[in-house]
């Protein structure tokens, strides 16, 4: 891939307030690309699912911290990583799979689902002990005036 066009970077605590802040950073950094209200919504909703897994199943039982990378590509590209150095994950294939969860009864289980549907490529690199990266991409629509150009 190609060295993006913009970038940042922001690292907080583990807790669940947080959630918003790291919703609201994403969409605030991305904006500059005039995204949609939809698309601005599913980038939304993909962070939030990746900051309350970290949260809920990376920390379970301590703050850590979390950190949220943004980069935008040409041809308005988002890639958005959230990463966390928390307990990570044992079997990343049974956490993706619909109806999955360690966090309880309270818990949906389809944060990932969740993420590849909004979103249109999702990686997850995890070790036990060690935490968790999910790596999300999206290609917004090219609107006059923005074209992915910063």
């Amino acid at each position: 891939m190609k060295k993006p066009l913009n970038s940042m970077t922001v690292t907080f605590d583990s807790r669940s307030v947080n959630e918003g802040f790291a919703r609201v950073c994403a969409a605030s950094f991305v904006a500059q690309l005039d995204p949609t209200m939809d698309e601005l919504n599913d980038l939304k909703t993909a962070v939030s699912e990746a900051v309350t897994n970290a949260i809920v199943h990376g920390y379970p039982d301590c703050v850590g911290k979390i950190t949220l990378s943004v980069k935008i590509f040409e041809n308005s590209l988002v890639e958005i990583l959230v990463r966390d150095k928390g307990r990570g994950i044992s079997d990343i294939e049974k956490a993706r799979q619909p109806l999955y969860t360690t966090g309880g009864k309270e818990r949906s289980g389809m944060g990932f689902t969740i993420m590849e549907s909004f979103m249109d490529q999702v990686t997850v690199r995890s070790q036990p002990g060690k935490g968790t990266a999910v790596r999300m991409k999206k290609r917004l629509s090219v609107r006059l005036g923005a074209g992915g150009q910063v």
